[in-house]
């Protein structure tokens, strides 16, 4: 399951970045999947990470 940040939905927050560093990353104001990761969706730690964002921007798909 591909993993994705949507970012007319983040603000920001970093808590992703926070949560699952080896996952996402904070750039220019926004939470970003890093490069080669996208296929992390599987990862429970990515779920909570979604769970608790609190722009709700982490987006899965197939």
């Amino acid at each position: 399951m591909k993993v994705s940040v949507d970012r007319s939905l983040c603000y920001g927050s970093a808590e992703c970045a926070y949560r699952v560093p080896a996952v996402f990353a904070f750039e220019d104001g926004y939470g970003v999947v890093r490069p080669g990761q996208e296929g992390a969706g599987e990862d429970p730690e990515v779920a909570e990470a979604a769970e608790k964002c609190p722009s709700q921007a982490i987006v899965f798909a197939e």
